[in-house]
């Protein structure tokens, strides 16, 4: 499933050129409040759709967590923690980072509660936060924030006590629930700006050259996150409307309704008529039931359920018992009440109405068959996070199921061709019934990395899906039978279909049997558990030489005559993780990088105080306070590259100028090694 997502990437890319962008997914508002000598300043924070913010738990190890920090308190004083006032924060296991972590979608409201010491008050400060999507992450922002007003008339020792707390305060979040954090500092003036401290021809912008080479196809990106998604729900809902076409329960219904048809009446264009309607219909109440799914749950809800342990454990269920029906082990049926019912309504109405109510009862009539890839493609739908991705998968879906019915009224003489039900079907259904078997245990190892179970480690999951691959391959030689089979003693001979399909699932177990000491196996790396989870590992690790300074790092390039690669990452990245362990672990990358550049990795979100104290610099008209290091990293991002989105990786002369456009999030190989060459045959000429 991800390689057929990579080459959907990678065609969208072709067709829309993509470069360097600002991400500015959360917009914060602030507004005070005073009753008495109680202040109270609400902070909003309004999140784009598909984004999420990270909540106020602080992580060890993990990403940026929304900070609060008061720099200039006078007059008043904190009362109370930091309160989330509106919206809730949705919790998840996190497979990269191996812990539980919280964030916020759509719109949170946090409230901060001062007690008033005197006759004026000043509260000033900023908020540290971050926010992702599926496809990239900002780095961290600050939003700085600034009230004064008339206090109250306090007692002389409560004014000198006021007088005199200008310095910073600070208070940390207790464990109430909201798992809250407020830090402060010393306000400290700049000294220099970041600019005045680094060589200006390393700093100087090189956004419009970048841009040129982005324009000339140049960039290799997927900057946009998942902009393909809609295209991919759409294709695999084609796909699956397909498999399900080849099911006992939906193929032979084919030739039956569209004989009905055309027997119904005499005129042909009436007949024709009839048969678009019933796959219209088809349609409308398959996408009627997509949108009812996210009515109902709503897309968020569908997205935070799809990382719940408890759900994918319960989906886990439903597969493995889809599984032991497409095995043979029982029949799963709707109540027949409800197809009789619909038969005696499409008999008891005439016209439009009761083709509609047949195209309900097929729908009934197939559940067995089609409700596994119905389910499967809904939480693959659900888990995009847009509203309407269910719906368009479901538009795939039924576009597929009902496109025979239409083609073969439009040319009857078609079904002659048809091939005829047969065994082929209940073998189909069995295939279908191991593939549910293996795409079960991912949903099981969701859960069980959630609770560190630790009972479907790497090697045990890879043993399971050898060897249900392997039996998958013995099944299709007729080596293996099943009860349910027509023949109990078939024939030696084998066709050439059941041979190719059996190569593929006999040579892809082979395939995975590496991956038990610790090979990669990149094919799989979205379904497997992470390599962490790997107890018995033969490959050693061998890091790349890294500078993590961009001074430093310029240099080691003037030095050795060696472009750069800067790669603008986070601790906090997801992405970057992932774009190391399918990218970067490449032999092909590997050896290019470690020859040919000098690497230099900047996170963005290094909470490490400059040495020299807070520094102020000038951006887009307004001053900025870079107070970490992770704050400079970030500004040069954006001064220089326009780009604010991780990972992201440019190409650099020892001057500082791009040798090729920018790279995103894109995990093809080929394409990065593109990527690299291009940068050394610019940086010769």
């Amino acid at each position: 499933m991800k390689r057929f997502a990579a080459l959907v990437s990678v065609f969208w890319s072709c067709i829309s050129l993509c470069s360097a962008q600002m991400f500015e997914p959360v917009e914060w508002s602030a507004k005070d409040s005073q009753k008495g000598d109680e202040l109270t300043i609400t902070f909003k924070a309004s999140i784009e759709d598909s984004w999420h913010m990270y909540g106020l738990e602080k992580y060890e190890n993990g990403p940026q967590h929304t900070e609060f920090t008061f720099e200039t308190l006078e007059g008043a004083e904190l009362s109370g923690k930091l309160k989330v006032v509106a919206g809730s924060p949705i919790k998840h296991f996190d497979d990269v980072f191996g812990m539980d972590l919280t964030y916020f979608e759509n719109s949170v409201s946090i409230a901060q509660t001062f007690k008033l010491t005197g006759e004026q008050y000043k509260v000033a400060g900023y908020v540290t936060f971050m926010s992702c999507n599926d496809g990239n992450c900002t780095p961290p922002t600050t939003y700085e924030f600034s009230f004064a007003g008339n206090g109250v008339v306090a007692s002389k020792t409560e004014a000198d006590k006021a007088a005199k707390n200008t310095t910073a305060i600070a208070a940390e979040q207790g464990n109430d629930g909201n798992d809250g954090a407020v830090s402060n500092e010393t306000s400290v003036s700049a000294t220099a700006s970041t600019q005045a401290s680094a060589p200006s021809d390393l700093w100087t912008p090189v956004i419009d050259k970048l841009n040129q080479y982005n324009s000339e196809g140049n960039i290799i990106s997927d900057a946009s996150g998942k902009s393909y998604s809609w295209w991919y729900i759409l294709i695999a809902g084609f796909i699956a409307g397909l498999v399900a076409l080849v099911t006992p329960c939906v193929w032979p219904m084919i030739p039956m309704t569209v004989s009905f048809f055309l027997k119904r009446t005499k005129d042909r264009k009436k007949s024709i008529r009839d048969a678009y309607t019933y796959g219209i219909s088809i349609i409308v109440i398959y996408v009627t039931l997509g949108l009812a799914v996210t009515a109902i749950f709503g897309a968020s809800a569908l997205n935070s359920l799809a990382t719940n342990a408890v759900f994918n454990i319960i989906f886990f269920l439903l597969l493995v018992i889809f599984a032991l029906s497409f095995f043979g082990a029982f029949e799963i049926q709707l109540p027949a009440s409800w197809t009789s019912k619909l038969d005696e309504k499409a008999d008891s109405t005439t016209g439009l109405l009761s083709i509609f109510f047949m195209a309900f009862t097929l729908c009934l009539v197939s559940f067995s068959c089609t409700g596994p890839i119905i389910g499967t493609l809904l939480v693959e739908a659900a888990t995009s996070g847009s509203m309407l991705y269910p719906a368009i998968g479901m538009f795939g879906f039924a576009l597929a199921l009902s496109l025979p019915f239409t083609l073969f009224a439009l040319f009857p003489s078609m079904l002659k061709s048809m091939p005829k039900s047969g065994g082929w079907l209940n073998t189909v259904k069995v295939v279908l019934g191991f593939c549910e078997l293996a795409l079960a245990l991912k949903f099981l190892s969701v859960a069980d990395l959630a609770y560190g179970w630790r009972i479907l480690d790497r090697e045990v999951f890879l043993s399971l899906w050898i060897v249900i691959f392997l039996f998958m391959g013995l099944y299709l030689l007729n080596m293996i039978r099943l009860p349910h089979d027509d023949d109990p003693q078939p024939s030696d001979r084998v066709s050439t279909t059941r041979l190719m399909l059996a190569l593929v699932s006999i040579s892809f177990a082979i395939y995975m049997v590496p991956g038990l000491w610790g090979a990669p196996c990149k094919a799989i790396s979205a379904f497997a558990p992470p390599m962490s989870t790997q107890d018995f590992n033969l490959d050693p690790d061998s890091k790349m030489t890294t500078y993590h300074n961009y001074e430093e790092g310029m240099a080691a390039a003037a030095r050795t005559g060696k472009p750069a690669l800067v790669d603008f990452s986070g601790y906090g990245c997801v992405n970057c993780r992932k774009m190391e362990a399918a990218v970067w672990t490449d032999p092909k990358v590997k050896s290019i990088i470690d020859n040919e550049y000098i690497l230099i990795e900047l996170m963005v979100d290094d909470k490490t105080a400059l040495p020299n104290g807070p520094e102020t610099v000038t951006e887009n008209g307004k001053e900025v306070k870079l107070r970490t290091i992770g704050d400079k990293w970030s500004y040069l991002q954006r001064s220089k590259f326009g780009a604010n989105a991780q990972p992201f990786y440019v190409l650099l002369d020892a001057q500082g100028q791009p040798l090729n456009g920018s790279y995103s999030y894109n995990e093809d190989v080929n394409a990065y090694v593109d990527f690299l060459n291009t940068g050394l045959e610019n940086f010769g000429k």
